[in-house]
């Protein structure tokens, strides 16, 4: 198939001849804010210094220096777009744009073959483009594979989501994988002040307060493009009243809330519930609340909230707080029976709970090495007198005989064997001297030098 689709017809008709290096077209009227303000050079992009710096592997590829696709990975405005583009116009490349929404198979394969087109007839490269490439099928990304490795053309493709998870490994291997990060604050701030003043932008005709303007960077989050639209919609609002001030007022009645950077299916969903997991283990309750209201708001499943508690309050918690278990499975019965928002409450409570609880591993570090004992092979016979007795013929066999029965004796504990003899004087469980294992830790070495004879 692969050979079919990258087969030349020289019954086709040739391409028009190569076109000069182009400049980017000015936005037609009435574009969003963020459209018009998109940087037309290297210059006019704001953060991503750590791959436009000199000789980093982006700047080389804007530059033309170095003709490798790309994968642009980054939560959104970032600039994935805008540095599509300023790969093709810094160096007069075709450019061309898909969206992995609405582009299938059969248009990928129509680009490549044009592209292959204009290469051979007129040396053209084509820098192909194609936005949100997660949302693409293994078989999508598979057409791709050939056209990129021969270079017919240059692949640029972004995505919001962790590529490694997201992308086939083959077109992955081809591939360079750069990061954006998120905007710093002084980043936004200067993007909102270039949208002030310039031509392209809101051209000096309005001002923002300092309030407005620190409002602006808080909503956005990092990300330009939200910024600009907030600023466009502030700045509406104000010109429909005929004032010259974008106050904060203004800003606060066209934009309701900032947007949560998360998605329930991508690598937010993990990123969140991780550090959300790790501020409970770390002691840190408010990082651990802010990370819990994150996810509530932006609508994960709160059975899943509760799920990672109970799991959480066993493996980091155990019996350094016996209650923390209790706390997290009654967190889980109320939002399952009450739902949400006011199953908020019952996570918060567990949230806190867990978070400010003593801390131990014990319980997972001890059935985790009982486990790798089994799987290594380590298991042995019961002993006899272990055995179960309850049936015809048991005894015959040694089952249950000389058992001992602990109640038997005051202390409620005595001299016996219990693992199999290859196992004779494992201790898996090692309580800590936090919480109310402490009293374990006292405990568990006298029942074992009493159980085991010494």
């Amino acid at each position: 198939m692969q050979d079919e689709l990258f087969t030349v017809n020289p019954d086709l008709e040739r391409p028009d001849p190569v076109e000069a290096p182009r400049e980017p077209s000015a936005p037609p009227p009435g574009s969003p804010l963020a459209v018009r303000m998109r940087p037309r050079t290297l210059d006019e992009v704001v953060g991503q210094q750590h791959l436009l710096r000199e000789g980093a592997p982006l700047r080389r590829l804007v530059e033309g220096a170095a003709p490798a696709s790309v994968l642009l990975y980054g939560p959104p405005g970032t600039g994935k777009t805008t540095l599509a583009n300023l790969v093709s116009t810094a160096t007069g490349r075709r450019f061309v744009a898909l969206s992995a929404l609405s582009a299938g198979v059969k248009e990928v394969r129509g680009v490549i073959e044009e592209a292959r087109r204009r290469r051979l007839y007129n040396a053209e490269n084509t820098v192909l483009f194609i936005d949100e490439v997660h949302r693409f099928s293994k078989t999508q990304q598979d057409a791709l594979l050939g056209a990129v490795e021969d270079r017919t053309v240059l692949l640029v493709a972004a995505t919001t989501e962790n590529p490694s998870f997201s992308v086939v490994s083959p077109l992955l291997s081809r591939s360079l994988v750069l990061q954006l990060r998120p905007l710093t604050d002084d980043d936004v701030r200067e993007l909102i002040t270039r949208a002030l003043t310039d031509e392209r932008g809101l051209g000096g005709e309005l001002e923002l307060t300092e309030e407005a303007r620190e409002h602006l960077v808080r909503l956005a989050s990092g990300d330009a493009r939200r910024a600009l639209t907030a600023l466009e919609a502030a700045a509406d609002a104000a010109a429909a009243t005929e004032h010259r001030t974008i106050d904060l007022a203004t800003v606060e009645s066209t934009v309701d809330k900032a947007a949560v950077r998360y998605d329930r299916d991508g690598d937010q969903h993990y990123d969140v519930i991780s550090a959300f997991i790790k501020s409970i283990r770390g002691s840190d309750v408010d990082a651990a609340l802010h990370y819990l209201a994150r996810m509530i708001e932006a609508g994960e499943d709160p059975r899943f909230l509760a799920r990672r508690l109970v799991v959480h309050a066993s493996e980091d918690i155990g019996l350094a707080d016996p209650t923390a278990l209790q706390a997290a499975v009654a967190a889980a019965h109320a939002v399952q029976f009450i739902g949400m928002p006011e199953g908020r409450l019952a996570l918060a409570q567990a949230t806190i709970h867990l978070a400010t609880a003593p801390k131990s591993n014990a319980v997972v570090t001890g059935i985790d090495s009982a486990l790798a004992d089994v799987r290594a092979g380590r298991i042995g016979t019961v002993p006899p007198h272990l055995r179960d007795g309850h049936y015809a013929g048991a005894a015959k066999l040694g089952n249950a005989q000389g058992y001992r029965y602990p109640h038997d004796v005051p202390e409620g504990v005595l001299p016996q064997q219990y693992p199999p003899d290859e196992l004779v004087g494992r201790d898996y469980y090692q309580p800590t001297q936090r919480g109310a294992e402490r009293t374990l830790a006292d405990r568990v070495p006298k029942l074992r030098r009493t159980v085991r004879g010494e």
